[in-house]
């Protein structure tokens, strides 16, 4: 028995440790170039976010590999009839799969681990990279296309002459409690710091449209009677402050503290909007529950409990992501033994198809209802359990026949 083990985890271990390695790889080199298209980031930034970008690349590249390891070594097995060989001994198939459930239940905990580094650590790595080289990136961008997106800024040059820019346009998109602020001058020049989180764009006889307001995002000051400096938050600009953070970049021991800090901030909405509604037909002010006023409280105590529903879920939704290298093996093992192909490739989607299919959907309209408060947060283990109940089924099948 103890032979049949260590032979199988053998196998396994080698099909999985090479495969990773390869599609790790493939998926990296996807990743430099998606964000070197993206944001127009040059070879010194994304050196710099190699070690943030290799744990995403494993986040996708783990569950693939595991499924691809236990059809590629079962698929070979019972294609040379090493399965027919075992029952005939009178031993269970069971004794050959247990060590790949052992294996990827492991690896699934891993998963989780990793799925949890890869969406706070490397995703705000990524961030920081990025925020420290904007200023060489922008001007990289504006010498050749002559525009850049910034988050929620754009800026448009007719040209660029050294670190000045000719004829420069800046629109700062409105959000829900600033205007929006288109800004064009002669010439300018940009300066970033990241250390102290600003971006300052100095202006040189600017005109703005409409007036300059305190409420306007980002702030001004008059360095001479022809110059003007705007200095505006790199967080804000590219939505990566605590305020705007999106919660699938926390971290699972940030959750439950993020999750306290929502409820009460969703508690106190509430209670301002009690207050006020209880205040306007005591007063007979019937306008104050109507009014612009009252619909910015109704808006904001939707999106606090939208993102409390994204908090509740995001741990959820680790887990389940992590185990699905579980359920995959509790598929791929049976149908691997059953349709006895020892072509790799030709037992992997024979499994992966029908998991493509059933399971990813799944778990994308499981997360959505979660997220929007249509289901509970433990709603996103659909996908794993029904593959767990039908590689359960499979199981008992190859066992039996």
């Amino acid at each position: 028995m103890r032979i049949l083990t260590r032979y199988v985890l053998f196998d396994l271990l080698k099909v999985f440790l090479l495969t990773l390695t390869g599609l790790t790889a493939i998926i990296f080199v996807a990743l430099i170039g998606k964000e070197a298209v993206d944001k127009g980031i040059g070879l010194g930034p994304l050196l710099r976010m190699t070690p943030y970008l290799l744990p995403q690349s494993l986040q996708f590249a783990i569950p693939g590999t595991m499924l691809l390891a236990t059809t590629s070594v079962y698929g070979r097995m019972a294609s040379y009839n090493e399965v027919v060989a075992i029952k005939s001994l009178g031993i269970s198939p069971m004794v050959v799969i247990w060590p790949s459930l052992v294996l990827a239940t492991l690896v699934s905990l891993l998963g989780v681990v990793m799925n949890d580094i890869a969406v706070s650590w490397g995703v705000l790595g990524v961030q920081r990279v990025f925020l420290e080289s904007i200023e060489e990136v922008t001007y990289s961008q504006l010498r050749v296309k002559r525009t850049y997106n910034l988050g929620k800024a754009n800026i448009t040059v007719r040209a660029v002459d050294g670190h000045r820019l000719i004829s420069p346009t800046l629109i700062v998109q409105s959000s829900a409690d600033r205007p929006g602020l288109t800004l064009s001058a002669d010439e300018a020049e940009l300066h970033s710091y990241p250390d102290q989180g600003k971006l300052v764009v100095v202006f040189r006889n600017m005109e703005a449209e409409g007036s300059i307001a305190p409420s306007m995002p980002g702030s001004f000051a008059l360095s001479n009677p022809n110059e003007y400096e705007y200095v505006a938050s790199l967080d804000e600009l590219t939505g990566t402050s605590d305020k705007m953070r999106s919660p699938s970049t926390y971290a699972l021991a940030e959750i439950r503290p993020a999750v306290a800090r929502q409820e009460s901030l969703v508690r106190q909405t509430e209670q301002s909007m009690a207050v006020q509604a209880a205040f306007g037909m005591l007063t007979g002010d019937f306008n104050a529950i109507s009014d612009a006023a009252w619909k910015i409280h109704e808006d904001e105590l939707a999106t606090g409990r939208t993102r409390l529903n994204r908090l509740h879920t995001e741990a959820w939704r680790r887990w389940a992501n992590g185990f699905s290298c579980l359920c995959f093996v509790l598929i791929g093992a049976p149908v691997a033994i059953w349709f006895r192909h020892s072509e790799f490739l030709a037992s992997f989607f024979i499994c992966f198809l029908p998991i493509l299919v059933v399971y990813y959907p799944l778990l994308a309209v499981s997360v959505d209802w979660a997220k929007d408060g249509t289901v509970p947060p433990q709603a996103v283990w659909i996908g794993n359990i029904v593959l767990a109940i039908a590689g359960v089924w499979l199981l008992r099948r190859v066992n039996r026949n």
